[in-house]
C-alpha cells in the first residue's frame, strides 16, 4: 500500500534517491568491492525503490530501503544532518540548513 500524503521530507529524500543529486552520495567498502554491473544494478534499484508502505515508512520520509540485487540483500538509509554535518537537522525539511547523506550498503555492513 503507497502512503497517498508525501511530506516534504519525503519529496527532498526521494528527490535524493532518485537524481543522486540534492546531498552526498556514500558507498560502504561491501557495495564498492562489487563487481561493475552489480554496483550498476544496485544503485538502478536504488534510484527506482517504490515501494513504501506504513510498516516500512512509518513516518512518511522515505529514509529506508531495502532491496536485493543478484541475491544480495541491500539496504540504503538517508540521514539528514545540519549544514557542518556534525548534528542532525534541525528542520530536515529545510534544504537550507540540511545536508543529507545517501548510504548504500550490504545488509551484512548494517
Amino acid at each position: 500500500m503507497s502512503v497517498a500524503f508525501i511530506s516534504p521530507i519525503a519529496r527532498l529524500n526521494d528527490e535524493l534517491r532518485r537524481t543522486f543529486s540534492g546531498g552526498k552520495i556514500m558507498m560502504t567498502a561491501g557495495i564498492n568491492a562489487l563487481p561493475d554491473d552489480a554496483k550498476a544494478k544496485v544503485l538502478s534499484a536504488v534510484r527506482s525503490f517504490n515501494d513504501f508502505t506504513e510498516d516500512n515508512d512509518p513516518h512518511n520520509e522515505h529514509d529506508f530501503g531495502s532491496i536485493a540485487v543478484n541475491g544480495e540483500k541491500c539496504f540504503w538509509k538517508i540521514d539528514c544532518y545540519d549544514k557542518s554535518m556534525e548534528y542532525g537537522s534541525e528542520n530536515p525539511a529545510d534544504p537550507a540548513v540540511t545536508t543529507r547523506v545517501l548510504t548504500i550498503m550490504l545488509a551484512s555492513e548494517y
